[in-house]
Order: structure tokens, then C-alpha cells, then sequence
């Protein structure tokens, strides 16, 4: 089985677009790794995010504004030759972004963000209260590294 690098920018947001929540990577103040499943929107090299008001991914994103988000689609079994474990591979894409954060405090950016967010799961027509926009963190990553890969391929699918 072969892991092939994408590099074709259509094919890696075809495989952040297809998952319903990413893994946000962060480092708490002890440096250990703290990874949560968000749900996230995707426009043009920029991941958003929502949070709550207060809690330890606010406090982490304020101390250090950088994170790594990994999105992958897919879960096929594949295997070269059945009678060979060593020969089965989880077929998959995976990207990985790594970026600066920032924290989205205009009324109106924090809506389209929190709306961009709710296309990703619904086309029903929404409303949001001022409360509601008010009382939830929206953060930004802008993506300043993004690697690509898909895993499992056969010889004959390269």
C-alpha cells in the first residue's frame, strides 16, 4: 500500500469540506498536547471555530494563539492479499493545517463566521439572537502550513 502526498488545493479542501468536525491540536501550559473535536467552517485558507466564553481551549487559544487541526474522511479496510495481516491498510485522506489564531470580536464578522459554520451542516434558512453572538468566542485560524495525504492506496489506484 502506498501513501501518496495531495497537493492539488480542490482535492484537499474536498477532504476538510467532506468531514463533519475537525481535531483541534493545542499545548497546555505544562507543554502536553490537548486535542478536542470541533466543528469548524472553511473559507479560503481559514478555519473557524466556536468556543464558549470561558473554559481551556479559551484560556489555551489566548496564551498561545497557534494550532494544528487534523481532518480525515474515509475508513475503508484495503488489503493487498487477504490471508496477509501485514498487508491491510486503512484507506484515507488526512490534512493537517497548522496556523495562527485569532480571536473574531466584530458583531457582524463573528455572525457570518458562526453562519459560515452552520452551512457546513444545514442549508435551512437560520437566525442567531445578539445574545447568542455575543456570548460565544469565535476564533480564526489562518492556515499557514497545510500538508495532505492519502493512505492505503493500492499500486493499480497511483
Amino acid at each position: 500500500m502506498k501513501t501518496i502526498e495531495l497537493t492539488d488545493r480542490a482535492a484537499i479542501d474536498d477532504v476538510i469540506t467532506r468531514c463533519p468536525y475537525c481535531m483541534l491540536g493545542l499545548t497546555d501550559e505544562e507543554g502536553k498536547p490537548y486535542v478536542v473535536p470541533m466543528n469548524f467552517a472553511w473559507e479560503d485558507g481559514h478555519a473557524y471555530l466556536h468556543s464558549g466564553a470561558e473554559g481551556t481551549k479559551t484560556r489555551l487559544l489566548e496564551r498561545e494563539p497557534v494550532a494544528c487541526l487534523t481532518f480525515c474522511d474515509g475508513a475503508e479496510l484495503v488489503w493487498m492479499h487477504r490471508e496477509m495481516a501485514c498487508s491491510y491498510s486503512m484507506k484515507s485522506r488526512s490534512v493537517l493545517v497548522r496556523g495562527k489564531v485569532s480571536a473574531i470580536t466584530d458583531p457582524d464578522e463573528k455572525r457570518r463566521a458562526l453562519m459560515l459554520m452552520m452551512r457546513h451542516f444545514t442549508q435551512e434558512p437560520l437566525r442567531m439572537s445578539e445574545a447568542a453572538v455575543r456570548g460565544v468566542r469565535v476564533w480564526r485560524i489562518d492556515a499557514e502550513e497545510i500538508t495532505a495525504r492519502s493512505f492505503g492506496n493500492r499500486p493499480s489506484e497511483l
